[in-house]
């Protein structure tokens, strides 16, 4: 069975995406380049040599206008009073006062109390934070994604699971009006409560259809479809030589699977040797019936106007032209009570 999951895809996809262009490109071929930063967007030791050199100019020239447009913009007066407030020399910690009360006229008093013990700002342990977030929420996409693939893988090892140890079933013209092979106990209607029809053409080498089968009340009782197999040559568009066709049961933790083959296909050992782990092979005969039967449910699948292919490349009847599938669907029931009627039947 193959599982198609566009929304797995599209996550995966989007996660690639996201990293290269966060990783290889933004951060290794193209990184960001800053310019005009201001003081405010500084490390604090370079704010505090700026404050440094602010107030040992100001001491000379006592320029008010110099010391406001140096530290009144991003508050250099705090990291002034902060300073002053650790520093050892008393020189030094007046011209540093001096330049604070040049800038907010109250001097470090009015500012002592939320300032002394806050420290400043530093843009990069702010980088630093939000690379950090950045890795956290990407980490935790790839943890998601890896979750999704996970599921996927997982649903589709149970579907395929029983592959491997395929129990016998029926070749062999069966009757029209319900299902052979199943168990003693268990009574069928003569209408199936589903039917589906599905033609495969050369040239449509993404052939792979798949049904729901639900009782006449929505109930979910499993899947069942047709896909390309195997195909021969090298020639293109594929030519098939081998479709495979299963069921899937929820009550059953196998998918149960046949593969039908062109003749050519089936005489031939090696092809046969290769897709026996899909399924058991049979010969495709037109208008031939073979059963599928799984724990709840039983699929009669009948092959409709079977046409070979003709090329010279290749050998007579190696593969098809054009052949029809029509899957009916009986459900198991302990009594006799129908599952459906002929109006619960649908085609496609």
């Amino acid at each position: 069975m193959n599982t198609k999951n566009p929304i797995f895809v599209g996550v995966v996809a989007f996660i690639v995406g996201w990293a290269i262009g966060l990783f290889i490109f933004g951060w290794g071929i193209s990184p960001v380049q800053y310019e005009g930063a201001t003081p405010y967007d500084l490390s604090a030791s370079s704010q505090e040599q700026i404050v440094v050199m602010t107030a040992e100019l100001y001491s000379l020239n006592h320029d008010v206008n110099m010391a406001n447009d140096a530290l009144n913009s991003w508050k250099g007066d705090e990291v002034a009073c902060r300073m002053a407030a650790n520093e050892a020399d008393p020189l030094k910690a007046q011209k540093l006062t001096d330049a604070a009360t040049a800038v907010n006229g109250q001097g470090c008093n009015a500012v002592a109390e939320t300032s002394t013990d806050a420290p400043a700002v530093d843009p990069e342990e702010e980088g630093g934070s939000s690379r950090t977030t950045l890795f956290l929420l990407l980490l935790l996409l790839v943890l998601i994604g890896l979750a999704m693939l996970f599921l996927n893988r997982r649903r589709k090892d149970i579907l395929d699971g029983g592959r491997s140890d395929l129990p016998d079933t029926v070749f062999g013209t069966k009757p029209k009006d319900g299902p052979e092979g199943g168990d003693d106990d268990a009574s069928f209607d003569a209408v199936p409560i589903a039917k589906f029809q599905t033609t495969y053409n050369h040239g449509h080498e993404s052939f792979d259809d798949s049904f729901s089968i639900e009782k006449a009340d929505g109930s979910f009782l499993g899947e069942c479809g047709v896909s390309i197999a195997e195909s021969i040559g090298s020639d293109s568009p594929k030519s098939v030589a081998a479709i495979e066709v299963w069921l899937f049961d929820k009550n059953d933790i196998r998918t149960i699977t046949r593969v039908a083959m062109s003749e050519h296909a089936f005489y031939d050992e090696a092809m046969k040797a290769k897709l026996a782990p899909k399924g058991e092979p049979s010969l495709a005969k037109e208008n031939e019936i073979v059963v599928l039967e799984t724990a709840a449910l039983i699929i009669n699948v009948e092959l409709k106007g079977l046409q070979y292919g003709e090329s010279d490349a290749l050998p007579p009847q190696s593969y098809f032209e054009r052949v029809t599938f029509e899957l009916s669907a009986w459900a198991k029931e302990e009594s006799g009570t129908p599952d459906a009627g002929a109006d619960d039947v649908m085609e496609f």
